[in-house]
């Protein structure tokens, strides 16, 4: 099992739509995220100055993430999901070409 933190802006008109999204995530997204073994995946929302932040976390338990998450961009249901979210969100510069949440580094896990 592989931990991952990733970090995102999130736009501050979009903030309420945002919330309201993830307070009924679609039981086909769900499904998909579980597919591609995802597991105990939260998303956190922080305010800090006047921008918001998403912060993500969850464990992998598969053994290719990249097939897996090729595998989720591919599904019609996520895809439409997607078209929602996505303008929420505010990359980050400092995102990697390829990227959309920024990968974070693990500093320290404890048990």
């Amino acid at each position: 099992m592989t931990r991952y933190g990733m970090v995102i802006g999130l736009r501050a008109a979009k903030v309420k739509e945002y919330k309201k999204l993830h307070a009924a995530v679609w039981p086909g997204v769900l499904k998909m995220i579980w597919k591609c073994n995802i597991r105990n995946y939260s998303i956190y929302l922080h305010k800090l100055g006047r921008d918001f932040y998403l912060f993500s976390y969850f464990e992998y338990i598969g053994e290719n993430f990249k097939a897996d998450m090729l595998k989720m961009a591919a599904d019609p249901e996520t895809q439409r999901w997607w078209t929602f979210c996505i303008p929420c969100q505010k990359p980050l510069k400092s995102r990697k070409k390829g990227e959309w949440w920024v990968a974070m580094e693990e500093v320290f896990h404890c048990k």
